[in-house]
């Protein structure tokens, strides 16, 4: 063991071995180097008697004679080594070292040994010892790798040569040199290591990191700390404190059992010496990457716990066995490769582990910045403005956008010589419905309760019935086969209120006043078009404006803006949501109605000639209660409106004198005319529809007839607004002259509500449902004439649109028989493709009254059962191949239909038709009438 191993060594019996043996041979060198002396003397003698030649002077002399004495005596008493003179490169002796001397010439004194408080001198430092009593040997200078050892640090010089002086210690406010800062210590009380320089593969020191250079070669300035406004270096931040004022420590490194610190993890490198990339997670076929493998479970659910390591006798986890490498390693590396295989394998573990979180942590990035981008673009707002010629429809600048009230319609309006119009189909669809434009003659019309407005295209004049008036524009206005209406003359007879507005030209029209729901804007915000915020923003409303709410949905709520915009604002840009009275200074005109005071029990006599008018005796003869008798005694001879009539003047006084009211009806089918385009001929035309106004009211006047009853059933949807204009006509001249009014209707049905029972129920003074005729002579199958449901449909609906005491419920005194017999092949093919088509069965039927239908069952010998679907009798049977069916009319079914009647109260009930009812049906009805 040589002397290098015995201070690395900590073992002490070593040590004291090695001492032991290096005293011996020291004991023996000594010996032999006594004998060399006693032969050795004689010519180191002589060599310097001839060295001595060459001092001059005395005392060179008297110094060798004193030599050689010495040397002289120690060979003979101690056997002691001669220490030769030490001479130069030339071989002179060099002169011994004399004393410093100081500034005055004077040799300084030796140094004393340094005395203790009581004058003795303090005892030399002793080297120190180890456990076994040896003195520990000195520290040897540090060799390099050739065995030389290295030379001293010495003190840098300055620019001129001269030794830079030491640093001294700073000094603290008292004038005290601050203590040396200590090594930082561990928890175990050693100091820890200094940092050592990084070292590179080949095992050398990594050199410093140089200041960065300038394009002119200069050193960049180091970076100066921050100043304040005032000049001041901004403090550095400090370190953050804890409750108790302490500054927190910083974060130490891990460290490992034996209480040393744990090296940073090094990448891996691979055979040429670079860092070997991270392992990437394996990818499906998909791209995307494969989970991480779980650990297993054990049965209670826990993870069971990795395989350790397998731990030698001292407790210590036994290393992995590692193949050798030739290749040289650096000291980092050797470093490495002592930690304990404990250590690395839980090194490696972190490693993976957080390499594990980083790369979830990025796929948790990346999807939380997808979802996000995603989300901003789905929810956040849209700035994109909706152009506002196509939120109204408008293709031209001529045009003006119209609102009416909550709904934008089509932009037929315009402006002309600086008033506002609108076309008539918007005046009648949206604004007021009783004006009536009639194309073939080009006039417009306005029905007052006595009177009737007209105006002439392209005039300032119009009349009131015979009165004329003027107005300080043009009232009536055409482009090609447009009309336009001014607004102005509009509001003189309708409950409206405008304003007009620009870019574009529009027109906020308000017609329905009462109650409504306000709310106050907030602040500055957009009404988009429809309720999301990706929406194209329609308009902008500016704060503490009001405006209308129409609807709520969800998280918006639908307005309509005082510019007439409407659109979709969110609910909580609105406050002081509110109910408003809206009202505006209005008289609207009466439309007065005669009203019975009684409950009407009416009757249809159908008289088809003169000679019939004879039979009124016989018929109130055979009935009871009746308080109107409705003769059908007119009818419209031809489209020009002339009238034929059977009337007459004994029927009337005779009805009068029975205590009955005379009602004439006016049919529009048999005798005279009888189709649908006939009736649109007759009542398109306002010159025929006054010619037969002029002759009915005549006719009615002539006669004494107390009331009249229109019985029109050939309208057709393009006539429905030519036939309510009719009936208005006919109004105003009723009530000039004091004649009942009343209409006649099917039960309301989708295909039959261009009658506009709504309207007659302002106009007429009765409004009459025809209660039967559910299914009729033209229908495909058999049925019931009026089925319980059909009656109660007909009442529902139509109380719905007329006042109930207004309404006047008709049942029938008629049933059919129906006749049965399938259809052939040949008729089968015929009816292919139509509505006939479906129906195997080819049907006929006649009307039969009530007494005659109990006899042709009585007659079959079949017998009546109650079909409590339709709440009628119902009979059937066969002969000679024919099937017979018949739903009665009688007591039974009557009765249930008298009681909606009084239910809904109604004005009365009307019977079609007089002598088809048998006699116990009219106690039935008194008892429902009176």
């Amino acid at each position: 063991m040589d002397e290098k191993e015995i201070k690395r060594t900590t073992d002490s019996r070593k040590k004291a071995e090695w001492a032991k043996s290096a005293s011996n041979l020291q004991n023996q060198r000594r010996q032999e180097s006594s004998g060399r002396t006693e032969t050795e003397g004689g010519a180191r003698g002589q060599a310097s008697r001839e060295n001595a030649e060459t001092l001059s002077g005395k005392a060179a002399v008297e110094d060798r004679e004193r030599r050689r004495a010495r040397n002289a005596g120690s060979s003979a008493g101690k056997s002691k080594v001669r220490k030769r003179p030490a001479v130069s490169e030339d071989g002179q002796e060099r002169p011994k070292k004399r004393r410093p001397v100081s500034e005055d010439g004077q040799e300084r004194p030796k140094k004393r040994r340094p005395v203790s408080e009581d004058g003795q001198e303090r005892p030399k430092k002793r080297r120190p010892v180890s456990e076994d009593g040896q003195e520990r040997p000195k520290k040897r200078r540090p060799v390099s790798e050739d065995g030389q050892e290295r030379p001293k640090k010495r003190r840098p010089v300055s620019e001129d040569g001269q030794e830079r002086p030491k640093k001294r210690r700073p000094v603290s406010e008292d004038g005290q040199e601050r203590p040396k800062k200590r090594r930082p210590v561990s928890e175990d009380g050693q100091e820890r290591p200094k940092k050592r320089r990084p070292v590179s593969e080949d095992g050398q020191e990594r050199p410093k990191k140089r200041r960065p250079v300038s394009e002119d070669g200069q050193e960049r300035p180091k970076k100066r700390r921050p100043v304040s406004e005032d000049g001041q270096e901004r403090p550095k931040k400090r370190r953050p404190v804890s409750e108790d004022g302490q500054e927190r420590p910083k974060k130490r490194r891990p460290v490992s059992e034996d209480g040393q610190e744990r090296p940073k993890k090094r990448r891996p490198v691979s055979e040429d010496g670079q860092e070997r990339p991270k392992k990437r997670r394996p990818v499906s076929e998909d791209g995307q990457e494969r989970p991480k493998k779980r650990r297993p479970v054990s049965e209670d659910g826990q993870e069971r716990p990795k395989k350790r390591r397998p731990v030698s006798e001292d407790g210590q986890e036994r290393p992995k066995k590692r193949p050798q490498k030739a290749e040289k390693v650096s000291k980092n590396q050797k470093k490495q490769a002592a930690r304990p295989a404990a250590r690395k394998a839980q090194t490696k573990r972190k490693r993976k582990r957080r390499v594990g979180l980083m790369i979830l942590l990025l796929i948790i990035l990346g999807i939380a910045a997808i979802a996000g981008a995603f989300l901003w673009k789905k929810y956040s707002p849209s700035k994109e403005r909706m152009d506002v010629k196509k939120y109204y429809g408008i293709e031209n600048d001529s045009q003006m956008a119209i609102t009416v009230d909550d709904q934008i319609v089509e932009p037929h309006g315009m402006i002309s010589d600086g008033k506002a119009y609108v076309q008539y189909e918007v005046v009648r669809d949206y604004i007021n419905s009783r004006f009536y434009w009639d194309a073939n003659e080009n006039k417009l019309l306005y029905t007052l309760p006595t009177d009737i407005v007209t105006v002439e295209i392209g005039s300032k004049d119009y009349s009131v019935s015979k009165e004329k008036k003027s107005e300080d524009y043009v009232i009536l206005k055409t482009e090609g086969n447009t009309t336009y209406v001014a607004l102005d003359f509009i509001q003189q007879y309708t409950n409206i209120d405008y304003e007009v507005y620009d870019s574009p030209n529009r027109v906020m029209i308000t017609c329905d006043w009462g109650k409504k729901q306000v709310a106050t804007v907030k602040s500055d915000t957009q009404v988009r078009y429809r309720g999301g915020v990706k929406s194209p923003i329609v308009t902008d409303v500016k704060k503490k404006d009001e405006v209308i709410v129409l609807e709520n949905e969800q998280n918006w709520k639908k307005i309509l803006t005082k510019d007439g915009y409407i659109g979709y604002v969110k609910k909580n840009a609105l406050k002081n949501e509110k109910t408003k009275n809206v009202t505006r200074d209005f008289t609207e005109p009466e439309y007065t109605s005669i009203k019975k005071d009684y409950t009407i029990n009416m009757a249809w006599h159908n008289v088809t000639n003169s000679t019939a008018n004879s039979g009124l005796q016989q018929r109130l003869a055979d009935s009871k209660g009746l308080t109107t008798i409705v003769p059908t005694w007119f009818h419209v001879k031809d489209t020009e409106g002339n009238l034929e009539s059977i009337a007459s003047t004994d029927y009337v006084n005779y009805a009068h004198q029975a205590g009955l009211e005379v009602w004439a009806a006016i049919r529009d089918f048999d005798g005279g005319i009888g189709s649908n385009d006939e009736s649109l001929q007759l009542l398109s035309y306002s010159s025929r529809r006054e010619n037969l106004i002029n002759q009915l009211i005549g006719a009615v006047m002539q006669v004494g007839i107390d009331g009249i009853n229109v019985d029109f059933e050939k309208i057709s949807k393009d006539c429905g607004v030519h036939y309510i204009q009719f009936i208005r006509e006919l109004s105003v001249k009723c009530r000039q002259n004091g004649i009942v009014l009343s209409v006649d209707n099917y039960v309301p049905k989708g295909y039959n509500q261009q009658y506009n029972r709504k309207e007659q129920g302002v106009m007429a003074d009765y409004v009459i449902i025809m209660g039967y005729d559910e299914h009729n002579g033209s229908s495909l199958e058999a049925g019931s004439v009026s089925s319980y449901e059909f009656v109660k449909e007909g009442i529902e609906e139509t109380i719905k649109e007329v006042p109930a005491e207004k309404v006047i419920n008709g049942i029938p005194f008629f049933t059919r028989l129906w006749s049965e017999t399938p259809k052939t092949q040949e008729e089968l093919n015929q009816e292919a493709g139509t509505e006939a088509a479906d129906y195997p069965m080819k049907v006929t039927s006649e009307a039969l009254g009530m007494s005659t239908a109990r006899d042709k069952i009585s007659q079959a010998g079949a017998e009546t059962t109650l079909d409590e679907t339709t709440g009628n009798n119902y009979a059937t049977w066969e002969a000679d191949g024919v099937t017979y069916e018949i739903w009665l009319e009688d007591a039974t079914s009557i009765e249930p239909k008298l009681q909606l009647m009084k239910e809904n109260k109604l004005a009365g009930t009307a019977a079609w038709a007089l002598g088809q009812e048998s006699s116990d049906i009219w106690d039935l009805i008194l008892k429902y009438v009176n």
